[in-house]
């Protein structure tokens, strides 16, 4: 397995957890529980946008690992 495949299997793992964590937010009821699930979605998120800006970087420096 490539490093590009692996970083594309990172983000998309991570995607789908946060937008996970963004539905159990949204049906829930529980004001604590709510509030849990939209900081583990928040935290989801900004991990998504480090690893895509490594991907990026890795892509740039290593044109081979680049995703079509």
């Amino acid at each position: 397995m490539t490093v590009g495949t692996q970083m594309q299997q990172a983000v998309a793992g991570l995607q789908s957890a946060a937008a996970t964590m963004k539905t159990f937010a949204l049906e829930t009821e529980d004001q604590n529980a709510k509030q849990e699930f939209q900081q583990l979605a928040q935290t989801l998120d900004d991990a998504l946008q480090k690893i895509q800006n490594r991907q990026e970087y890795i892509e740039g420096q290593e044109p081979q690992y680049k995703q079509q």
